[in-house]
């Protein structure tokens, strides 16, 4: 049994001893949201990733010149190689013409916009065909890459840490005060570009000891805060306070905020604006220690005292439109009804569609549709709407003249011209009834035409009389065309002047007959 025990006994404490603890890096550096670090301790390629990822890296990516520059720094005069994240797999071979000839990056991937593989290997594709396990070297001479095996051990390994949360800024302390940062990869450095979240800043003559805290992502930035409650020594960073930082009386330095305009969180260093809490949605206004919600111009506030309700403009009185009113968010717009068009702010009516009318008066809008329009006296031409016809509804009616001459006038039909004893030239309705246009029928005249009456007593519009009325002999017609208008003479008489010299001329003449005798 001793001798089984004895035999178990390597076995249990291989299983039982410790981890080998955690390396520290030799150097750091850290380029915006990322740092990277360099461990002087032999290790495969397999042990050295383990190591990163146990500080929360991996083997370090060498993407652009920017991480080649960061390498610079860390392995110059360095005391061997060192490994990158960079190996060709199990069971790959290399691809020439690729940039990276087929090795891939720990994460997996191949992207890179930089390679520097070594002088001697440069021409990958004059390269023997080989296949993986393969993994990359950094040497310290050139910071060039050699393929190597990725089970013998390196003389070091660069691993790479990411803190897309963001970073904090290096401290500002006063000339005569010293700064330690440790990181929480454990490098002790005290020039950085930027800490990561974790890291912590010692300086101690100021007695001050501060953490870097990430904000989160919506503000992808750290912010130092104490490790106790509370604002630090004011020459550093203003005591960490957002407002004023106050030494105060008894040593221990306090924040206040602008009064009337945000007072202090509970952290006691953050000064919450007193419009923050509000949420308004468009505006907020501070009066004294108080804040009120304020919109802008088209809305109102809401009964919650935060949002804004847009106002209807269309609806007040009077309405802020000409002709139409379309209301928008926070305003108006201003439209013009059918055939009006907006020109600087006012609705004019649109003209364009006259010009294809070729109205002889005039062009109207009427209903939204444009049409051809008379002047006062004329009509429409119901066979051709652009042109207009003379219309007068009386017995007489002034007579249209050439205004040049005054000796061409014209009269609507059914009527002639004439003129008054005023020397003034008129158009007269011409007495159809007396022409016997209507025949047996009873006629009634009328301005520029007339009406034939059926012994029924109705008018006929273009048809004959009943054969069975009285008189009508089934044969007349009612007619109501106006006599032609006829052109008066240039000395201005016409027949309704001639009618009266006539009849004394033969009354004269029957009179000397009868003298004579």
């Amino acid at each position: 049994m001793w001798l089984l025990r004895l035999l178990l006994l390597p076995v249990v404490l291989a299983v039982s001893a410790p981890s080998p603890p955690s390396p520290s890096p030799s150097g750091a550096q850290c380029v915006g949201s990322a740092c990277f670090a360099l461990f002087w301790v032999a290790r495969s390629f397999s042990e050295a990733d383990q190591a990163c990822q146990g500080g929360g890296g991996r083997l370090m990516s060498v993407r652009s010149t920017v991480a080649a520059e960061a390498i610079a720094l860390l392995l110059r005069g360095g005391p061997g190689r060192a490994w990158l994240g960079l190996r060709l797999p199990v069971g790959a071979c290399r691809e020439r013409g690729k940039k990276l000839r087929g090795f891939q990056w720990v994460s997996g991937d191949e992207r890179t916009d930089y390679a520097a593989w070594d002088g001697d290997e440069a021409e990958g594709d004059s390269l023997p065909a080989l296949c993986g396990p393969r993994c990359v070297v950094v040497t310290p001479e050139a910071l060039s890459w050699e393929e190597s095996s990725c089970d013998a051990p390196s003389d070091g390994f660069l691993c790479e840490y990411s803190f897309p949360s963001g970073t904090c800024a290096p401290l500002n302390p006063p000339p005569s005060a010293e700064v330690l940062y440790v990181t929480p990869f454990g490098a002790r450095e005290a020039e950085l570009a930027s800490l990561p979240p974790g890291s912590t800043a010692q300086v101690p003559s100021l007695g001050a000891t501060l953490e870097c805290i990430a904000q989160g992502q919506e503000e992808p930035r750290g912010r130092w805060r104490s490790v106790t409650q509370g604002a630090w020594d004011c020459r550093l960073e203003n005591g960490g306070c957002e407002g004023q930082c106050h030494p105060g009386e008894t040593g221990q330095p306090y924040c206040t905020c602008p009064g009337g305009v945000a007072f202090l969180e509970a952290d006691s260093l953050s000064c919450r604006s007193l419009c923050a809490h509000l949420d308004c949605e468009h505006h907020c206004v501070t009066q004294g220690d108080s804040a009120v919600c304020m919109c802008m111009e088209g809305y109102l506030l809401d009964t919650n005292g935060k949002s804004c309700v847009d106002v209807d403009d269309c609806q007040t009185q009077p309405g802020p439109c000409e002709q139409e009113c379309l209301n928008t968010s926070g305003g108006f717009k201003c439209r013009c009804s059918a055939g009006y068009e907006m020109v600087e702010g006012k609705c004019q009516e649109d003209r364009r569609p006259c010009f294809d009318l070729l109205c002889q008066h005039d062009c109207t809008l009427i209903n939204g549709k444009h049409i051809c329009t008379c002047i006062e006296g004329y009509v429409p031409n119901p066979l051709k709407p652009n042109e207009c016809l003379q219309f007068c509804n009386q017995s007489q009616c002034p007579a249209e003249c050439d205004p040049h001459t005054g000796d061409h006038c014209d009269c609507p039909d059914g009527f002639i011209s004439d003129v008054t004893e005023d020397d003034i030239k008129v158009c007269t309705d011409i007495d159809e009834c007396h022409s016997g246009e209507c025949g047996k029928l009873e006629c009634v005249n009328t301005p520029g035409s007339y009406h034939c009456i059926c012994p029924s007593g109705h008018v006929q519009d273009q048809k004959p009389c009943e054969e069975d009325e009285e008189g009508s002999g089934g044969t007349e017609v009612y007619s109501s065309t106006p006599a032609t208008t006829t052109v008066p003479p240039k000395d201005g008489s016409s027949r309704g002047v001639l009618v009266g010299p006539i009849v004394s001329t033969v009354l004269m003449s029957i009179v000397t007959v009868v003298l004579v005798c």
